[in-house]
């Protein structure tokens, strides 16, 4: 048997994030930017899951290119399913890993909403 709510609890995580390890973790299979700057996720479990952006995108942060729509939109999945951006859309991130600003797929999950019913990204 896996590990138990409590122990998720034990170890330091809160609520909602020691019920989703507990659940099994997600994994993110595609992402659309929606011109809100909110981003609709895909999740290998069937879910399709809504994540509003708008508190990272601070003017003094890593993500405050992104305030900009045309950087916004270039949202991609990465090798390791987490939603990620190039800083520089002319640099390979895979080779220059200071150019891109990613989320992990947990917290995408955990900080998003469900979709209503029949929604597809």
């Amino acid at each position: 048997m896996g590990k138990s709510v409590e122990y998720y609890l034990s170890v330091g995580y809160d609520q909602k994030m020691a019920e989703y390890f507990f659940s099994g973790r997600k994994r993110i299979t595609k992402v659309v930017p929606k011109d809100d700057f909110t981003l609709a996720l895909s999740f290998d479990n069937g879910e399709t899951r809504l994540y509003d952006a708008r508190p990272l995108l601070q003017v003094g942060t890593v993500f405050a290119p992104l305030r900009e729509w045309k950087n916004f939109r270039r949202v991609y999945l990465d090798e390791n399913h987490c939603v990620s951006w190039d800083i520089d859309p002319n640099v390979d991130s895979t080779k220059v890993c200071s150019n891109k600003v990613d989320l992990c797929p947990d917290s995408r999950y955990v900080d998003s909403v469900p979709f209503p019913n029949g929604y597809a990204v």
